[in-house]
């Protein structure tokens, strides 16, 4: 699906080119959530599209009292699978701002990914929201061989998760979240994990991408050269060669994959190859995600900063 063209505003909503799910949100902010169970029964049997709109309609509906009406009113799978991924979210947002509550929200959680799991087997998605959790304690399962680190962690469940779906966006992405620095990890961890997942990867996934995603996360300012780790020749090579195999076959993506997009124009910018990046940007057409630019500054600037760098028009002042 086209991402459409660039008309001097960028668009941040999640949702990005997803029209069925942008208006589910508006509906959701309203209260009302009949068309989520309908936008995510059409999701039956397509993993990603499935996880991708549960975890946005998680984002609008945890203020709310929403899923906890739906599951009253009319339960079901689709109603389960929302109140797993709010009641993670909560736990998840709890934890972060050393909240006493998060113990018990946590237990909440996990009760609601039983649930979700007992309401549709099949379904990989409440798997991958109890793995969100992991973050949240240092599980020592065994590494695999071939980890140059050795980087114990939630091995086990993640393995699980990945008995439904083998290349699984999000899963890959919680996963390696559990090593990252601020999580408790290590920079050689985050470093580790991902390349080790990055490589197993087909070579047009996006989970091409873990090792820029690590990058970005192990970034640190006070480093020398910190902004030239990008230039490398291993980091330069990787986004090269992500835009080479990945990037053709965004266009046949049921939606606009913002984020992973967003961090493939950061790297190649960050490398000095602005003609592929500008390449990405136009792909990207208006949307825009927070995430990796807010790492570096102020998210609206730092994009607009790195399209200049390729000749592309930005917002007016």
């Amino acid at each position: 699906m086209a991402a459409g063209l660039f008309e001097g505003q960028y668009l941040w909503h999640p949702a990005a080119d997803d029209r069925v799910l942008a208006s589910v949100c508006v509906d959701v902010r309203a209260g009302r959530w009949l068309s989520a169970r309908d936008a995510l029964a059409e999701t039956r049997g397509d993993v990603e599209r499935r996880a991708h709109r549960s975890l946005v309609l998680a984002s609008e509906a945890a203020d709310s009292d929403l899923v906890e009406r739906w599951q009253a009113e009319e339960p079901g799978p689709e109603a389960a699978l929302m109140w797993a991924r709010v009641a993670v979210l909560r736990a998840l947002r709890a934890a972060d701002a050393r909240d006493p509550r998060t113990e018990a929200l946590e237990r909440i959680a996990l009760a609601a990914c039983e649930r979700a799991t007992a309401a549709d087997p099949a379904d990989p998605t409440p798997w991958v929201a109890k793995l969100a959790m992991a973050r949240l304690h240092r599980l020592s399962d065994q590494a695999p061989r071939g980890l140059l680190t050795a980087s114990a962690g939630p091995w086990r469940l993640f393995v699980h998760v990945l008995s439904f779906d083998p290349w699984h966006r999000e899963a890959h992405h919680r996963f390696l979240a559990c090593f990252f620095p601020r999580y408790g990890g290590s920079v050689t961890a985050a470093w580790d994990v991902a390349a080790f997942l990055g490589q197993r990867a087909p070579a047009d996934s996006p989970l091409r991408l873990l090792p820029l995603v690590a990058l970005v996360e192990c970034y640190d300012p006070t480093q020398l050269l910190a902004d030239r780790v990008w230039e490398q020749p291993q980091w330069r090579s990787t986004a090269l060669s992500i835009h080479h195999h990945w990037l053709p076959t965004v266009a046949g993506y049921p939606f606009t994959p913002v984020l992973d997009l967003a961090y493939l124009a950061h790297a190649l910018v960050m490398a000095g190859c602005e003609p592929q990046a500008h390449t990405v940007f136009t792909a990207m057409g208006p949307y825009a995600s927070r995430m990796p630019w807010s790492v570096f500054g102020d998210p609206a600037e730092q994009l607009s900063r790195a399209r200049r760098a390729c000749g592309l028009p930005v917002p007016a002042a």
